[in-house]
Parts: C-alpha cells; structure tokens; sequence
C-alpha cells in the first residue's frame, strides 16, 4: 500500500501544502511538522522543500524571509491570490474525483441486483 500512497500524493501533495499555507503562512520544516500532524509520516522533508520552490516558481505563493534565532533567515511562505485560486481548483477536481471513486467502492462492495 505504501507505494500506491506514494503514488497518489506526488499528484496532490501541492494542493494539500497549499490548503496548510491557505491557513497560515509557513516555512519548510512547519509545513513538514503539519503534514506529519495530518497523519502524512512517510512524506520525506526534502520533497516539501522541491514542492516549495516548485510552488513559488508557478507564482501561487509569496516569500518572505525573516530572521531566525540560529542560521540563515528562514523563507516563510504564504500563499497569493493566484495559488488561492488554483487551491479552488485543486478542491473541485478532489471533490469530483473522490465522489466518482467512493461511487466505484460502493458498487463494488454493494453491486446491484444482487440478493434482489
């Protein structure tokens, strides 16, 4: 199952990063910590920060550095109008998908005619 997870989230992952910046902006390791709250353990802090640079270079968040009390300043990310909208589109295409395939698990557990 793990691989088929794996699979799944490369093609939803920046949608549910932005729904966690939709709520607060965030640096890297915040975004990885609240993915790990969100029960997403296997997600690997390396490909949040590919996803962050993928994000800010399709222009769906802003960044701002800010100080941090040990190293370099932290990039803090918060999401823009255009990522809003394209976390509008992420969630219609969820909801479309999700229905159709909780449609296809009902039928296939509870298949017409049969016991009729």
């Amino acid at each position: 199952m793990a691989k088929q997870m794996t699979e799944m989230l490369k093609g939803t992952l920046e949608g549910i990063v932005l729904a966690i910046l939709a709520v607060r902006p965030a640096y890297g390791y915040e975004i990885t910590a609240r993915l790990r709250e969100l029960g997403f353990t296997e997600i690997a802090e390396g490909t949040v920060y590919a996803l962050l640079i993928r994000i800010e270079r399709r222009g769906f968040v802003d960044v701002e550095k800010v100080p941090s009390e040990k190293g370099p300043p932290r990039k803090v990310y918060s999401i823009n109008t255009l990522g809003k909208e394209y976390l509008e589109e992420f969630w219609g295409a969820w909801s479309f998908l999700a229905e159709r395939i909780e449609r296809l698990h009902h039928h296939r557990e509870h298949p017409q005619g049969e016991g009729d």
